[in-house]
């Protein structure tokens, strides 16, 4: 896979991970809380933006990115399927009259968890096991 790519790719999940700061109002948004306060709380909230200094870390460097991707991408399938769930036991029309922003944030923050999932998983699949091996056997 194309390390321009892999490169800008992490650094673009790491600045939507790091929205999470404009839809929280830097954690003031109390709306985003109440809708989901185990996942969403405010300490949920910081290590969605932990997680995106690890995709930052992660885009800085030669190294082989083959298990981090993997690792990255059952993160975002957990959230995925956090958000999916969500969706099924609650309204986010409810969501939205109380707070347009956390509105916002709930209807799209599991689409891109489920974009950068294929992202990720993509580049597990595509890295070679050892960096500068094609991957190919012989």
């Amino acid at each position: 896979m194309n390390q321009k790519l892999v490169r800008n790719g992490f650094i673009l999940a790491a600045l939507m991970n790091f929205s999470v700061l404009v839809w929280s109002r830097g954690f003031t948004n109390v709306a985003i809380n109440q809708a989901d306060p185990v996942v969403m709380s405010n300490f949920g909230l910081l290590m969605i933006i932990i997680w995106g200094v690890a995709y930052l870390g992660a885009a800085s460097t030669n190294a082989n990115l083959k298990w981090l991707a993997g690792a990255f991408a059952l993160e975002k399938l957990v959230y995925a399927l956090i958000w999916i769930n969500w969706h099924l036991e609650n309204s986010v029309q409810a969501l939205y009259s109380t707070d347009t922003f956390a509105g916002i944030f709930y209807s799209i923050y599991g689409l891109n968890d489920l974009i950068f999932m294929l992202f990720f998983t993509a580049v597990f699949f595509k890295e070679p096991l050892i960096k500068g091996s094609s991957g190919k056997g012989g």
